[in-house]
């Protein structure tokens, strides 16, 4: 099979539309979707051959060749990669049919489609690379997708400023991942994955002192130092404390890019990225926990600042922001199948979420504040109804995509050892806060009375009126519906059975773990906090909708830190953003405009006295010039004389 085909198809279609989109405009989906419905398609085909025992590495030509360094361009397929691969095409299908009804007559429509083309082709071969240039290559080149994606209606300054802020946050963890490659390459003396892990247990003992160019000693350990950094990097793409501040921003871009990159495929790359290094965490203990500890502060901060946010896509948002911790915890405790597992049913019922956000957005015109939303479940049945099922999963109600890789998630985290247990019990308490905000989204959106929210505004559209509140188009509906199919039937699938014998963690987690006391009881446990979460947001939200106004104002502190998201934006912007500013005004100043522009400036200055003094000279006066002449004799004879 060729797998190159795989991601060169939407590579294709973004060359073609990026050339001829001026000419092809409001047709540009029949180039792009067929391109990325063929990618799916050979996908599948490559998780057949895998599954039957198939698999392989492919070098397909040498990019560079200096010295002893060798890079070359080929593609890896085992059991993760046709994993992300069916992940991220069957994503990236149904968001190319989605957008032929959600930006049709949208300014951009060809360049819209040319993006999300480069985008899938950029993430496929990120999951295919089979070295760490490659890999940071692709990383690359979806961060620059992200960019142009959330900045796609740049007419907008917040859209332009949300473009910019992730581009400039996810830098800030890329440069470390450059200085883990670095380490790579100095420590290992190659960049290609079975070359490095073929010599990581070598280097377990390995050290680097730190202090070395300063005359000191700080000796840490080469392996845990090439881990933390290229989690670095993790921390910025997945979203991960502290660098998780770019990811609500980026709902300023149009919805179905916050399903496919935000919610399904980008922000994914740094848990794929720790999972396809296991080799390297294993080695580690001190990484592997932190990378543990991370993702399970991001778990329970974006949990927390989820329960109060009244825009629709931001609760969505910052629920992308909590489990994305949970994989994180997960990876970071060794249990990396059970991390992708919830990985691949979460794009299915996240990306359901965000369209049918987009969904609702379309039919209210473009509002997007909950507040103004209400008494939708009978005029969007279809949305309505997927949207539950969307809900459901995250919450992880039985039977549900959801419930089957949160539970496998949880046991595996509670089998890995004392941090894992305290870390699975703010996992079930997180999964509490994910089931009451989940269905906060559904009652205050689809219940009660329609509270006004029938005409917003959005790039010059028009108002509209109650009785206009109607179901989008079937390109809308379809995707909602096949994601609402697979965040049920994902779970039946097994996909965990299918990653545990090529993610094995340090302890060498079984499926046998998964089957015992402790087991059933997290099992239980993790239900009932679901059903806990369920019915405290029918109270709260339906039966008595006053509470919320009551617990604002008793718990005032509490209400406006999870509202404001624990001001972590605002203690950016006084320890980060103003001094970078004043510095950076300083600078301008003191080195710009004084020495820079002062010395360009004096030198046209000096230019100009000596033109002013020379015309002095040259006043066009026989008599100025004949005493010039003598005072110049008089001056070359002294001279003479005296020496």
């Amino acid at each position: 099979m060729e797998y190159t085909l795989i991601p060169l198809l939407p590579f294709a279609a973004f060359l073609i539309l990026g050339l001829f989109g001026h000419w092809i405009k409001d047709k540009a989906h029949l180039v792009a979707v067929p391109a990325v419905v063929v990618s799916l398609i050979l996908s599948v085909l490559a998780f057949l051959q895998v599954a039957g025992g198939h698999q392989t590495t492919m070098p397909l030509y040498t990019w560079l060749t200096s010295g002893d360094l060798r890079i070359s361009l080929g593609i890896s397929i085992d059991r993760l990669t046709v994993a992300m691969l069916i992940l991220v095409t069957t994503v990236s299908s149904l968001v190319h049919i989605y957008t032929i009804g959600y930006m049709q007559g949208e300014k951009g429509y060809a360049r819209f489609f040319a993006y999300i083309a480069l985008f899938t082709f950029s993430m496929l071969m990120l999951v295919m690379a089979d070295n760490f240039l490659q890999l940071f290559v692709f990383w690359e080149a979806v961060g620059l997708c992200s960019y142009l994606l959330i900045g796609h209606w740049y007419e907008r300054p917040s859209a332009c400023a949300a473009a910019t802020k992730a581009f400039v946050v996810n830098r800030v963890g890329d440069f470390g991942f450059m200085l883990g490659l670095l380490l790579v390459w100095y420590s290992f003396g190659s960049l290609e994955y079975r070359h490095v892990f073929a010599q990581a247990a070598d280097f377990a003992g390995e050290t680097i002192n730190l202090l070395r160019p300063f005359g000191g000693t700080w000796e840490v350990s080469t392996l845990t130092l090439i881990c933390l950094l290229l989690f670095t990097g993790a921390v910025g793409k997945s979203a991960q404390v502290p660098l998780h501040v770019w990811l609500p921003d980026a709902m300023e871009g149009p919805t179905p890019i916050s399903a496919l990159i935000h919610a399904a495929t980008m922000v994914t790359a740094g848990v794929f990225m720790v999972a396809r290094l296991h080799p390297l965490y294993n080695l580690s203990p001190m990484a592997m926990d932190v990378v543990a500890v991370t993702g399970a502060l991001t778990m329970v901060l974006g949990a927390t600042i989820a329960l109060t946010q009244t825009d629709i896509k931001r609760v969505v948002a910052y629920s992308t922001v909590s489990q994305l911790g949970y994989m994180m915890m997960a990876c970071g405790l060794g249990a990396y199948a059970a991390g992708i597992y919830h990985l691949l049913t979460h794009g299915a019922f996240k990306a359901l979420l965000f369209l049918g956000c987009g969904s609702v957005i379309i039919a209210l015109h473009h509002e997007q504040d909950m507040r103004h939303m209400g008494g939708l479940k009978d005029k969007l049945p279809v949305t309505y109804w997927t949207f539950v099922i969307g809900s459901l999963a995250l919450a992880g109600f039985p039977l549900t995509a959801g419930f089957f890789s949160k539970d496998e998630l949880l046991v595996s985290a509670w089998s890995s050892g004392s941090l894992g247990q305290v870390l699975t019990v703010f996992g079930l308490l997180t999964a509490l806060m994910t089931a009451f905000y989940s269905f906060r989204l559904v009652f205050v959106t689809f219940w009660g009375t329609n509270r006004g929210g029938t005409h917003g505004h959005s790039h010059g559209q028009g108002h509209g009126a109650t009785h206009d509140i109607h179901e989008p188009s079937p390109t809308v509906t379809v995707p909602l519906i096949v994601l609402a199919m697979l965040s049920v039937a994902a779970g039946y699938f097994g996909i965990f059975e299918f990653l545990a014998p090529a993610l094995p963690g340090p302890a060498a987690h079984e499926v046998g773990v998964h089957h015992g006391p402790a087991a059933t009881i997290i099992m239980i446990v993790a239900t009932f906090m679901g059903l806990t979460g369920i019915a405290a947001a029918y109270y709260v939200y339906v039966k008595s909708p006053g509470l919320p106004d009551r617990f604002a104002q008793q718990w005032q502190r509490l209400y406006r830190l999870s509202l404001n998201k624990w001001f972590v934006d605002e203690a950016y912007d006084r320890t980060v953003v103003r001094p970078t500013f004043a510095l950076a005004d300083q600078l301008w100043r003191r080195v710009d405009v004084a020495v820079i522009d002062g010395a360009v400036n004096g030198v046209a200055r000096a230019v100009a006295w000596s033109g002013w003094l020379m015309r002095l000279f040259q006043s066009g006066q026989t008599q100025h010039y004949a005493l010039g002449m003598t005072l110049g004799a008089v001056v070359i004879l002294g001279v003479y004389l005296l020496f």
